[in-house]
């Protein structure tokens, strides 16, 4: 995907995913961070939560998504998909490992951020993100400042 081509791909990605789960009478939260760099060129990784009753139906309809927008087929590795933890259920079964695993995944998605950000956060792990064209980073509406602030 072009540079300038992903803040348009990244919204019709997760578009067509909160319909899905809505189809499925789910609700979606989700965050994501676009990045830049010599070897893997722009990507976005994002994090969504996915009831695991509808993980299955999930997966099998991202690649579908991927070639809608793209107009591309699917290439393989494109999407590395795969619950916080490893596996499914982790989050019920050890809430602790869980939390210890989403720390990971998160502190790896906000690699970029600022020096202050990262101390503010206690982020251990900064990297550039390199250059990007629009939002660096976004969140579904039910996450974002205006729903954080209207819950204080």
């Amino acid at each position: 995907m072009p540079l300038q081509g992903m803040a348009r791909a990244t919204g019709r990605f997760t578009g067509l995913m909160a319909k899905a789960l809505a189809r499925h009478g789910s609700c979606s939260a989700w965050l994501w961070v676009h990045e830049n760099g010599d070897w893997k060129g722009g990507h976005c990784h994002l994090l969504a939560h996915v009831p695991a009753d509808l993980v299955h139906v999930f997966t099998g309809l991202q690649r579908g998504w991927l070639r809608r927008i793209t107009g591309q087929p699917y290439r393989k590795r494109v999407i590395h998909s795969k619950p916080i933890g490893g596996r499914l259920g982790l989050e019920t079964g050890n809430p602790d490992l869980h939390a210890i695993n989403l720390d990971v995944a998160l502190g790896y998605v906000l690699k970029g951020a600022s020096p202050e950000a990262a101390s503010q956060f206690s982020l251990e792990r900064l990297e550039p993100g390199g250059r990007v064209i629009g939002k660096r980073c976004g969140t579904s509406q039910n996450i974002g400042a205006k729903a954080r602030k209207a819950k204080d």
